[in-house]
């Protein structure tokens, strides 16, 4: 397993992290975790050398930490380290002593009298992290408790744009701190500024979806063909994850891995690591103009969305249309006889029409809380207006 020496401490970190947001569960529709899979999905990666493991408050509807505190518990603690977060909009106007109760609760959940990483969670606008953090004090009182021992490293996830991101580089001297980073978001959404800013200050990167939720697993064939003419014998995953593990101050890629096939996979690429050459990046260029020219919705299905007041499934529905998407099929009629684009609808329709009727995209009120939450800031009220005006034409 590759090792990365944290340039803080002199630790060394595994190139590849363990985040706990997408564990097995027992049923699809349920947080739930499957302990007898996940426990073996977490051995697996232990023992073939990954020492980083992230979870967090609101993971799993809360039963992450949890499964982690029971999952680890059976290692020496000196012998892996363990990232949580604080969520400022749990805190709300509860301010220090609500944060306090978090994360007691955490420290409780996870079995552990210390973080070694603990991180500032989804941050994505100048003026709520000052109101959640600096206002009543929140900041402090995690300074507090660094200085006590029971969070050694300090740092912040990210959502933001790149002005923010600017602000707090400059705001004072972070430990780390966590970007999403991917080959498709190093420019259409400014990934590589973000990693330069960074690096110009000094702070080391935890990179969060490397894959995009999965969304660079499920590419469209002729990408997936590029790829596979380049490397027969890679996954299509191992490009993604071997792109944000070649930039330099990359100390960790965290990858939520669901099963054992993605467990192995991600952890053969990390073992006896072979950074991208000149000719991997060409290829790489070539794929991703491929699947841009799909037209793919950037949901991560972090769910993040979850406070519609209508109840949508809003990452089901992007998930069908992205699934289309990349198989060219997606009921448009430009260029296709009619027979075409009846085969077509009638085969998304089959898929869309699982989700029930009354959390479909037509019941958009188009309040906006889907877009204030969105990490990936897609404007979700009109992908869904879109999708809805399409349903609506070939039903």
């Amino acid at each position: 397993m590759e090792k990365r020496t944290y340039a803080r401490t002199g630790e060394a970190v595994s190139l590849l992290g363990y985040g706990t947001m997408r564990m097995p569960k027992i049923t699809p529709d349920k947080d739930d975790i499957d302990y007898e899979a996940g426990l073996a999905l977490i051995d697996y990666a232990y023992k073939h050398g990954v020492n980083y493991f992230d979870t967090a408050y609101m993971y799993h509807g809360g039963k992450s930490e949890l499964f982690v505190g029971e999952a680890l518990s059976r290692y020496p603690r000196d012998s892996f380290f363990l990232a949580d977060k604080m969520p400022g909009w749990m805190v709300g106007d509860g301010g220090v002593p609500r944060a306090k109760e978090i994360f007691e609760d955490q420290l409780a959940k996870c079995r552990t009298s210390y973080f070694d990483f603990y991180l500032l969670h989804s941050l994505n606008n100048r003026e709520s992290f000052e109101k959640g953090y600096l206002k009543d004090g929140v900041l402090d009182y995690l300074d507090s408790e660094k200085a006590a021992g029971r969070i050694h490293n300090l740092g912040f996830s990210f959502h933001g744009d790149v002005n923010f991101f600017a602000y707090m580089m400059e705001l004072r001297k972070w430990d780390f701190c966590q970007i999403q980073c991917n080959y498709l978001d190093w420019d259409s959404q400014d990934a590589k500024t973000l990693y330069r800013l960074a690096e110009e200050h000094g702070v080391q990167l935890i990179i969060m979806e490397p894959v995009r939720g999965g969304a660079l697993v499920n590419l469209c064939e002729e990408s997936v063909s590029i790829l596979k003419a380049a490397e027969p014998d890679k996954s299509v995953a191992s490009w993604a994850i071997r792109f944000v593990a070649s930039l330099p101050n990359v100390l960790c890629v965290l990858s939520g891995m669901s099963n054992m096939e993605q467990v192995v996979d991600n952890v053969s690429t990390i073992t006896d690591f072979k950074p991208l050459n000149d000719a991997d990046y060409v290829t790489l260029n070539s794929a991703i103009t491929a699947y841009i020219k799909k037209g793919a919705i950037p949901c991560t299905g972090c769910r993040y969305c979850f406070e519609c007041p209508k109840g949508i499934e809003i990452p089901e529905i992007f998930a069908i249309y992205n699934q289309a998407a990349s198989d060219g099929m997606l009921p448009v009629s430009v260029g296709i006889t009619a027979e075409e684009l009846q085969s077509r609808a009638s085969a998304f329709l089959a898929e869309y029409d699982k989700i029930p009727a009354d959390k479909q995209a037509h019941n958009c009120i188009r309040c906006g809380k889907c877009t204030e939450h969105c990490p990936q800031t897609i404007k979700v009220p009109d992908k869904l207006r879109e999708i809805a005006g399409m349903v609506a034409r070939i039903r």
